[in-house]
């Protein structure tokens, strides 16, 4: 039998990594983990984690509207991007920190440094020294992209948000998808003027249709100036004298101060011409059109490791790759790209390689969230899937909630349930909503334990509520 080094080589710090490395060194293995970034992945240092701390900064300015309407003697109140970075690079660095206890208190040895695959046993560190391992674990994660088009490198990409050192005062968001809402909300909720091209029909493509139009509207209706059917058709850098025979197009006037500079892009405001026919400057634009897996230069190819056409590494139910030594995890399989799937799969992989209990990846009825304003949470099937599966009766309401509709604004909630007509399953739900996602959350136990629609008419409301109209619709607003 061959004499390994390890017998588990982890390349990734991020949360399924971690979880993968202190679960299997659990089980007696030596294990060792290289990272050549910061502890903790893009989750917790450039992902969920900042964004959820932004997403809470934001609420504040529609807060002290609020309380202003429930009697209180309060002003608008002014944000400070540099105080609220400063606390948030601290937050960061503790909880990185903890990362790397959690990883030491485990027995984990850390590489910080680049690892690159030599051979299906064996890696090779950025300082040139070599290590063996009786299997490998790639999780690496994704990366954002910039599209390909002429002056990209001037617009910032999600991890750019965490490093700015003061807020544009305008920006162009570009993308449709969880991430560019998002950001579209929390910066618009900052006081930000934000502008978002997309160029499909509709926002949030692939979840609920009911869903994405309510969200849209509501984005629009809190300040967010969204264009869908477009793109970007020329962008470039826009000097003193470009800034001064731009028209304002109602949407704010442009601003010719300086904003700070991002790696990989040039200092300044930037003109952008729609296909629209819109042409004005920002102080920034913010590409949220995709995310690529990190496989680049991993020597993945040299070893016959097989990869997707996206880029991904393929991997079998079980997280195994073409070559038996090697498994990957996470985001850069490209199955399902959530942080809490990624652990599942660690945890996955290290009952099936360490204590002899192969067991499969479950990706069924994963819940989830996007955390626009509001909220969207969603677990199982949307309308659309379900009625191409079978026929389906849908259970929907929309309603002005009580707290938003005391202090006078418009907000508008959701809550849906698709349902087997056959079986009287529940295949989906969705809920827009502020907290939607500590409610899927809840609601998703039952449905992942398969739970009739007679179960949650079963279930007595608590009253007074945003949830409790989930057991209170009693008939189907249609059927399909």
């Amino acid at each position: 039998m061959a004499d390994f080094d390890y017998d588990l080589f982890v390349i990734g710090g991020g949360s399924g990594g971690v979880r993968a490395a202190r679960m299997a060194a659990a089980t007696g293995a030596r294990v060792a983990l290289a990272e050549d970034s910061r502890m903790g992945g893009t989750c917790v240092i450039r992902g969920c984690v900042p964004k959820k701390l932004m997403v809470f900064a934001s609420e504040f300015r529609d807060g002290f509207a609020d309380a202003r309407a429930y009697g209180w003697d309060v002003g608008d109140g002014t944000f400070d991007w540099s105080r609220f970075s400063s606390h948030l690079t601290t937050e960061l660095d503790r909880l990185e920190d903890v990362y790397r206890k959690l990883l030491d208190g485990s027995g984990v040895e850390i590489h910080d440094q680049r690892a690159r695959i030599a051979d299906p046993h064996g890696v090779t560190l950025a300082d040139g020294t070599t290590r063996s391992a009786k299997h490998i674990l790639i999780a690496t994660g994704g990366r954002p992209v910039r599209p390909e088009m002429p002056n990209a490198h001037l617009g910032m990409v999600s991890d750019d948000i965490f490093e700015m050192t003061t807020l544009p005062k305008s920006i162009l968001i570009v993308g449709g998808g969880y991430i560019a809402c998002e950001f579209a909300c929390i910066l618009n909720g900052l006081g930000v003027e934000v502008t978002q091209f997309y160029r499909g029909a509709q926002i949030l493509r692939g979840f609920d249709e009911e869903a994405r139009g309510l969200i849209a509207d509501m984005m629009q209706e809190n300040g967010v100036g969204l264009h869908l059917g477009t793109n970007i058709v020329d962008m470039a850098p826009a000097g003193a004298r470009d800034l001064a025979t731009v028209a304002d197009d109602g949407m704010g006037a442009p601003t010719d101060e300086p904003i700070p500079d991002y790696e990989g892009r040039e200092e300044g405001p930037i003109r952008v011409k729609g296909s629209n026919g819109m042409e004005r400057v920002y102080d920034a634009v913010l590409f949220a059109t995709g995310r690529t897996p990190n496989t680049a230069d991993m020597g993945l190819e040299e070893v016959e490791v097989e990869i997707g056409r996206r880029g991904e590494i393929v991997v079998d139910a079980y997280s195994q790759t073409s070559v038996p030594s090697i498994y990957a995890i996470g985001d850069v399989t490209n199955r399902m790209n959530l942080t809490p799937v990624a652990i599942r799969e660690a945890m996955a992989f290290v009952e099936t390689v360490f204590a002899g209990n192969p067991t499969p990846v479950d990706h069924a009825l994963v819940p989830s969230a996007v955390f626009t304003q509001p909220e969207f949470g969603t677990v199982g099937l949307t309308e659309e899937e379900a009625r191409e599966q079978e026929p389906v009766e849908i259970y929907c309401t929309s309603f002005r909630p009580m707290r938003t509709a005391f202090a006078g604004r418009p907000d508008r909630v959701m809550m849906k349930l698709v349902v087997s007509k056959a079986t009287r399953t529940v295949l989906g739900c969705h809920i827009v909503a502020p907290q939607a996602g500590e409610m899927i959350q809840l609601a998703g136990i039952a449905v992942k334990m398969g739970a009739t629609k007679e179960d949650f008419d079963r279930t007595v409301a608590v009253h007074p509520t945003m949830a409790e109209e989930l057991v209170t619709m009693r008939s189907p607003v249609r059927t399909a």
